[in-house]
């Protein structure tokens, strides 16, 4: 099979390599649509911590925002999951130790993160290797595009969710990307008045097409107090200002990764009695966001700019991006191309 491999930092190359043989309780996905996403692109560049602290290794074959079919069972599946469409969880715990069995498995100290950690191959190739008892089926209404959402959409579930911003209470997402957007889609759902901070306007205008018209940039954020605040930037600077923006008593959300320590004052957050959340994973907001899509609550698919092949893969993480692909912040890849 086609298979994108990162062999050293911004080096790569699609290859064929084997066709992954599904152990007992695993399944063979056939990939339909896999995302890329900041993730994948600081394993291009080398920049990612894994890298350094030994939970990552080149080679490596990226990917863990996928939709596909299911196309081979192994010893011990379940015949039903046979043609099955399905995404799954990336945070593959051991399923036996005490976070395991406390529904923690996204912190299990031994997991696998598929196309991440400790080798797991991931989707950015025409099969993928998944544990069934990860897998979520897809509704007949949750597409290959939005299945492949359903990844970031569960990580964006788990921000909103730990903001405990009420319907009617004013919610501020900083970074206008994929996560963020999310973010603001799901938030606007359930009926909280959403704003946006941003820095470049072309990604503000966009969030501004899907309906948020309070869409700012630093200059122009209006001086109102923000129930909570979700910071899903990765600017080294913005935790800081989410302590400052949020109201006494409520909740800041980090979700965005730094490239570099971002410092806060925990005296902002002891004076004005702020909690602050960290968000890893969307391993338990993934059944609720697929809901959530398959009801057509919340559309997803209008941030995928554009899905291209896999021969496109180490353009796109090396930051480039065609000019008529617009605004929108997320792009896709059929590994069939």
């Amino acid at each position: 099979m086609r298979a994108f491999v990162v062999t050293a930092p911004g080096r790569a190359s699609v290859r064929t390599v084997p066709v992954p043989v599904p152990g007992p309780g695993e399944v063979l996905v056939e990939v339909e649509r896999a995302g890329v996403c900041g993730t994948d692109a600081e394993f291009f560049s080398g920049e990612m911590s894994y890298l350094h602290t030994g939970q990552a290794e080149y080679p490596m074959r990226l990917g863990h925002e996928w939709a596909g079919v299911v196309a081979t069972l192994g010893p011990d599946v379940d015949p039903s999951w046979l043609g099955r469409h399905v995404t799954g969880d990336t945070m593959l715990g051991c399923g036996r130790c005490a976070r395991c069995v406390d529904g923690r498995q996204h912190l299990c100290a031994d997991r696998y993160e598929i196309g991440i950690r400790r080798g797991w191959p991931g989707a950015l190739a025409e099969y993928l290797p998944v544990p069934v008892r990860f897998l979520h089926p897809l509704p007949s209404t949750v597409d290959a595009i939005a299945g492949a959402l359903v990844e970031p959409g569960g990580n964006a579930l788990r921000a909103v969710q730990a903001a405990q911003v009420r319907p009617g209470e004013r919610l501020l997402v900083l970074g206008p990307g994929t996560i963020g957007l999310l973010c603001a889609l799901l938030a606007a759902a359930e009926g909280v008045e959403v704003h946006v901070l941003g820095r470049e306007e072309p990604s503000l205008a966009f969030a501004r097409r899907l309906g948020f018209a309070s869409s700012w940039t630093a200059e122009t954020l209006p001086p109102v107090p923000f129930d909570g605040v979700i910071d899903a930037s990765g600017a080294p600077g913005l935790p800081a200002r989410a302590v400052e923006l949020v109201e006494p008593g409520r909740r800041v959300v980090f979700i965005g990764i730094a490239g570099e320590p971002s410092p806060v004052d925990t005296r902002e957050l002891v004076f004005k009695d702020v909690t602050a959340v960290g968000v890893l994973s969307g391993s338990a907001g993934l059944a609720g966001v697929i809901d959530r899509f398959a009801a057509g609550v919340v559309d997803p698919r209008p941030l995928v700019a554009a899905t291209v092949g896999l021969a496109e893969v180490a353009p796109v993480l090396a930051g480039t991006r065609r000019p008529e692909w617009g605004a929108a912040p997320k792009l896709h890849v059929d590994p069939k191309r």
